[in-house]
């Protein structure tokens, strides 16, 4: 493997915990209505668990209020126990095939409690880039160890690792701070 082949991995796999991070936020609920909350949660579907993305539709009716739309008229209760049970803590009420899932006003105090998870979130994920540039150049240190590689491309690689997970670290403080900021605006 050349110095090129194990930045480019790098890259790749910190852009994967960057996503990760990103997906694992828009679960955390803000004051505001968004059915990305609601996708991880299974639902029973002919005996197997199944996302609720892939046997009803997720739309919002309006700012604190989400449309369930199930595909099948039969799964409606299922649906509804689903969100029910789940750790969100919402009451999905059902009106005909549609379910409406309203957004409770969060407290002051609940807030300040979801910006500390977000915040751990953060760290997890900078954590995971940090242990990836270490990976990366103790991969390097082995190929120039190895003489495949010369000690001049070992440390270029190592600083362009380097620039990698900053950019990263900060990337992931702006997408951090944003998430706080959007749960804190009431």
């Amino acid at each position: 493997m050349s110095a090129a082949a194990i930045k480019s991995t790098t890259d790749q796999k910190m852009q994967k915990s960057l996503e990760s991070l990103k997906s694992s936020l828009a679960k955390i609920r803000s004051g505001r209505a968004n059915p990305g909350i609601l996708e991880h949660i299974q639902v029973e579907y002919y005996g197997n668990p199944t996302p609720l993305s892939q046997v009803a539709s997720l739309g919002l009716a309006d700012a604190r209020t989400i449309n369930v739309q199930p595909f099948e008229k039969t799964m409606v209760a299922a649906i509804e126990k689903a969100i029910r049970d789940s750790d969100l803590g919402l009451n999905p009420a059902s009106q005909g095939t549609v379910i409406r899932v309203p957004m409770p006003a969060l407290t002051e105090e609940r807030r300040r409690e979801l910006t500390k998870v977000v915040k751990s979130e953060g760290e997890d994920a900078k954590i995971a880039v940090r242990n990836l540039r270490r990976d990366a150049n103790e991969h390097l240190k082995r190929l120039t160890k190895d003489k495949e590689i010369s000690e001049d491309d070992e440390r270029r690689a190592t600083e362009d690792i380097q620039k990698m997970t900053d950019k990263a670290v900060i990337d992931i403080d702006k997408t951090v701070s944003e998430k706080e900021k959007e749960i804190m605006t009431v």
